[in-house]
């Protein structure tokens, strides 16, 4: 591109050259297979009779003897998550689709979908970042039959979407598209949940009026409203190629969504090697598409999760992501979209100010987003600048709209919200981290006051509770990394601190654990590494030490006292992380978990250089 920014193309170039070796070597896994005829065919009879024993007979039949391309649909489905519960129709729509275009649709596998929503605060979060890990194996078995030509991957939310990206990656040569369901219609604003939790967290109402609020935001089938980790999946997946474009933010269960779900399957059957334009998932996941993703992530304010996500998705794509490289696009990207918790508004109210079709419209034109990227839609990035929407029965896509519906939503490049993006890489003494800025107001950016140190969530609330906390501090949870206990978020003290700071103290958070992709508007650094379980800085941290976090430049540090460094490590009492619930299953996953900056994934590398 012509007008690439020059700092984005410096961050892409270092990325290629960085992750090169390991680059090639994943991408001789495409040059080794022959995609030109059905991957069945290569199977032994016995194995491709197994294959077709269970479909309706047009499908047996092309399935053993005929040419069609074969679509293995993974799927995230379940009906205890709002979001998934839309998927239940949708193997039904696909399967006749495929055979509207000449291929066959099976479901190849389902991974599981858990709920951060449901686990919040509970010891089933300690299973939340690993669960990713679990996804990408699940997807990595069920396409392991190694019969399908193209896969559409049917998943949302937190570690769904990564994780299902994951083990799709590991099958380079395979073309794949990602099918959402839609967010849910709008209920109680997110604002107003929020403002109740907080009263709740105050001992202010009691739990029927708060469990009668939470019932009229979270209230039907479909993605939670607020711009948290799931909604934030949607917009890079949309920036990465891998919708059709502006496929994110439809609702379910209305004929537009039913649309797009047959045009993503007549579209896999299109971009398989067995037709004329070929378009495996490892080339259109190069470093251009991930450096996309974390464009959008800045414009949007989106999700700290993805600061371990997408390190984790590029390393399965052969590409070597560093938190630097986030901190570098922050500074060169304006934030161009304020949605809950940044704002007022949730994904809804965004699509209709003018949504993703503008926003990618906007940062193509002010050479922030590469342009030239492969998609899985014909039209490359520019179709990501259209809407979809019916002309009768027919799908049409119509460009976005010249100015946003509302500029108290969306903004255009001339006139952004802020310069820099909504998040921030945090470095300094107490190691590596990031930060949710775009929510916080510009007088609590900056904290410099008393550490209180805990070693969980429950001993914050006991404390918050107690009174202990009525002052200006620094609050550090500690022992919350991938080794110690699998990363829970925290998010459950988002209203206490909310409450502190509205009594007039300057409070923060430092912590090794995550906080959550609706992180809210108190400064909260977190996923810091090295973790306190692995002796890291955040091990040496004590009751009153004066700790000064810096959101505006990006500083973590201890101010006092000066030799703070020279104690031992304080020892983590993590047996009850070991057991209940599950964790047993998970023990090896923190035994091997890497660092946060390096995903907090339990993999070894896929291709060691």
């Amino acid at each position: 591109m012509s007008n690439l920014n020059s700092t984005i193309e410096a961050v892409t170039e270092r990325i290629r050259v960085r992750s090169a070796k390991r680059r090639q070597r994943y991408l001789d896994l495409i040059s080794a297979h022959d995609v030109s005829k059905p991957a069945r065919l290569r199977l032994a009879e016995a194995n491709q009779a197994h294959t077709a024993a269970g479909c309706a007979v047009q499908d047996k039949m092309q399935l053993l003897g005929g040419k069609w391309p074969s679509i293995g649909i993974v799927t995230a489905y379940n009906d205890m998550l709002s979001a998934h519960a839309p998927y239940e129709r949708f193997p039904d729509i696909i399967r006749k689709a495929a055979r509207e275009r000449g291929a066959i649709a099976q479901v190849a596998g389902g991974v599981p979908a858990m709920c951060d929503g449901v686990t919040q605060g509970f010891e089933g979060m300690e299973l939340s970042l690993f669960s990713r890990d679990v996804i990408a194996l699940s997807t990595g078995v069920s396409l392991s039959h190694a019969t399908f030509d193209a896969t559409l991957l049917l998943g949302i939310c937190d570690k769904i979407v990564p994780g299902l990206l994951i083990g799709a990656l590991r099958f380079p040569w395979l073309p794949a598209i990602f099918v959402p369901g839609g967010p849910m219609p709008s209920g109680l604003p997110n604002k107003e949940k929020a403002a109740r939790r907080q009263l709740f967290a105050e001992g202010k109402i009691g739990r029927e009026e708060l469990l009668q609020v939470e019932a009229e935001s979270y209230h039907s089938p479909g993605t939670c409203t607020f711009y948290g980790t799931a909604n934030s999946n949607q917009m890079m997946m949309e920036l990465m190629g891998l919708h059709l474009p502006n496929a994110a933010f439809v609702n379910p269960n209305t004929p537009l969504r039913d649309a797009l779900t047959v045009a993503a399957t007549h579209r896999a059957a299109e971009i398989t090697g067995l037709g004329d334009d070929y378009r495996p998932i490892g080339h259109v996941v190069d470093e251009r598409a991930i450096v996309n993703a974390i464009v959008g992530l800045m414009a949007t304010g989106g999700s700290t999760n993805h600061f371990i996500h997408l390190p984790a998705i590029a390393l399965a794509a052969g590409i070597e992501l560093l938190w630097d490289d986030f901190g570098d696009v922050a500074r060169v990207t304006p934030l161009l979209a304020k949605i809950y918790p940044n704002g007022g508004a949730d994904v809804n109210n965004f699509r209709d100010a003018g949504g993703m079709a503008f926003v990618t419209r906007e940062l193509l034109g002010a050479g922030l987003l590469h342009g030239d990227i492969l998609t899985v839609s014909r039209d490359g990035m520019d179709g990501h600048t259209r809407d979809p929407g019916l002309d009768g029965d027919a799908l049409v896509w119509r460009d976005a709209p010249s100015l946003p519906g509302d500029d108290t939503i969306v903004r255009p490049m001339s006139d952004p919200f802020s310069a820099t993006g909504g998040l921030v890489v945090m470095s300094g003494g107490l190691g590596r981290g990031c930060a949710k800025t775009s929510a916080v107001g510009a007088p609590f950016l900056t904290v410099e006051a008393s550490a209180a140190v805990f070693d969980s969530q429950a001993e914050v609330q006991a404390a918050f509770r107690a009174g202990d906390l009525d002052r200006d501090c620094v609050i550090v949870v500690r022992g919350q990394g991938p080794r110690a206990n699998g990363m829970p978020e925290l998010h459950k003290l988002m209203p206490l601190m909310g409450a502190l700071q509205d009594r007039g103290f300057k409070v923060a958070l430092v912590t090794d654990g995550r906080m959550s992709g609706a992180s809210g508007k108190v400064l909260a650094a977190i996923h810091v590494t090295p973790e306190a379980a692995e002796g890291g800085p955040l091990a040496k941290v004590r009751d009153g030490d004066v700790i000064r976090v810096d959101g505006e430049h990006g500083a973590l540090d201890v101010v006092s006292p000066a030799d703070w460094r020279e104690r031992a490590p304080a020892q983590l009492d993590l047996a009850s992380n070991a057991r209940g619930m599950g964790r047993e299953l998970f023990s090896l996953f923190r035994l091997h978990a890497c660092s946060a900056e390096r995903g907090g994934s339990a993999f070894p590398d896929y291709d060691p250089i």
